[in-house]
């Protein structure tokens, strides 16, 4: 017999471009859900680590990525229907415009792609600070370009005022038949703290009670929640995925991998983690601030990205943490670090004042902040050795984001990376050791996590026999 289709009340949360206020209005908007007692989902669209850090706080559940770029269809079907299922509504935040994908002949990636494969109704917030009639323009252009697309409904931004929110709702409904669902007026205080990376992550700011409460003043004055919840529970139900990811083993030799998370490192994708686990691996939190050394009983540690310029100091200061990871892989523990977490590793860090920070001295390179030198976006990732992850010449898909490069590196680079028709060179392996910039994605390719979580197996049991 076929699976019986899923009712999930579901959401999308779009823009026409970056900076339209879609982030602020999706936190109000789980506040607000969460303050009616339902059981709110978050998820993000792309490959975003900050913006999931608040909807985890809020709703207290957390937030999964849904990237259609580095997944298939089925498993982004998976992803959302596995975190999905036991939510009384899913919000989905999109990613920069409603149409911008990976490439212009190519839809991937994009949140409008993601929309139509999860039969997501689409609620626009359009900035409307410098605009009134155009703003309905924007609106039908946007439902026109894909009418594949279910726009249903339209929330303004930066609102001078009811005057001019009914000019907009106005010709919105009259000119384009799509609804109006409310607006958020201007105000200078609705802003969440930002650096060179984005917004400030959650782990570090919080969530100020201060813009919680304007937030929801706004909701409560001047958004038709009831016709936004309306819209997502008259989604389409939906058939139950293809794929089996997530599948838990439950048969295989326990192992312990330690996960740095505190506020020099905390950004990680929770569907690695729970593939890990799924792997049968016992994910273990520790802090590189806080702690003097690695938990007992490890086989790994991962290390994953975050602002580790920020806290140089304080991780340069905690020598017995740095001596603790050198002895950690002396006795053959496994390691794999991205981002943040090579840069821990490396020799020195160079903030972005200049000031020179010691660091763990696993990877012989310096890590330098550079202001000039950002690496944003999609990759494809070509390993030309094997590593704690792939094998030699094994391809996978991944991102970049930093603003950092290595100096002085004395290895060869264990990776070639693929960006449209450019191509560099980036990671570094040694026996039990793979740090790269690059932020893999496991869901994409299961396999990867499968070979990390086997290398630890094997060094436990490498550790068993020297014994």
């Amino acid at each position: 017999m076929p699976d019986k289709p899923d009712n999930f009340a579901r959401l999308v949360i779009a823009a026409p471009h970056s900076g339209s206020g879609k982030t602020t209005f999706t936190m109000g908007l789980l506040s607000a859900l969460c303050e009616r007692g339902l059981a709110v989902q978050p998820f993000k669209i792309g490959p975003d680590f900050i913006d999931p850090s608040y909807h985890t706080m809020i709703c207290r559940r957390a937030s999964r990525n849904l990237d259609s770029w580095m997944c298939g269809d089925a498993t982004v079907e998976e992803i959302f229907s596995r975190s999905a299922r036991d939510a009384d509504i899913s919000i989905i935040e999109g990613v920069m415009g409603l149409y911008d994908g990976f490439g212009p002949d190519e839809e991937r990636g994009s949140t409008a792609h993601v929309a139509k494969l999860l039969a997501v109704p689409v609620v626009l917030v359009i900035d409307a600070q410098r605009m009134a009639t155009s703003a309905a323009a924007v609106a039908l252009g946007l439902r026109e370009f894909d009418r594949a697309v279910d726009i249903a409904g339209v929330v303004f931004n930066n609102v001078g005022g009811k005057g001019h929110y009914d000019w907009l709702r106005r010709v919105l409904e009259t000119r384009t038949g799509i609804k109006s669902c409310g607006y958020l007026s201007f105000d200078a205080d609705l802003r969440i703290p930002e650096r060179h990376l984005g917004l400030v992550p959650a782990a570090e700011a919080g969530l100020s009670s201060d813009l919680l409460e304007r937030l929801g003043a706004q909701f409560e004055q001047h958004v038709d929640l009831e016709s936004i919840i309306d819209a997502a529970r008259r989604a389409p139900a939906i058939g139950q995925a293809a794929s089996d990811v997530f599948r838990r083993c439950g048969n295989e030799v326990p192992v312990r991998i330690g996960v740095a998370r505190d506020e020099a490192l905390n950004f990680y994708y929770q569907e690695n983690l729970d593939l890990l686990q799924c792997l049968d691996a016992e994910v273990v939190p520790f802090s590189l601030l806080k702690d003097e050394e690695l938990p007992e009983d490890l086989q790994g540690i991962y290390l994953g990205g975050g602002f580790p310029e920020l806290f140089a100091g304080r991780l340069s200061a905690n020598r017995s943490m740095r001596g603790s990871i050198r002895d950690f892989f002396a006795a053959g523990g496994v390691i794999y670090a991205e981002c943040g977490g090579l840069m821990v590793l490396c020799e020195t860090l160079i903030d972005f004042d200049g000031r020179r920070h010691e660091m763990a001295g696993l990877v012989p390179a310096t890590a330098a902040m550079r202001r000039d030198q950002l690496s944003l976006g999609y990759v494809s990732v070509e390993s030309l050795r094997d590593t704690v992850l792939a094998r030699a010449g094994e391809r996978y898909r991944a991102q970049t984001f930093h603003y950092s490069v290595l100096q002085e590196a004395r290895f060869q680079p264990a990776l070639k990376l693929y960006h449209g028709a450019n191509a560099s060179f980036d990671g570094y392996a040694d026996r039990n050791l793979f740090a790269t910039y690059v932020h893999a994605y496991f869901a994409g390719q299961p396999a990867l996590a499968r070979r990390f979580v086997d290398r630890c197996r094997g060094a436990m049991h490498s550790s068993r026999r020297q014994q």
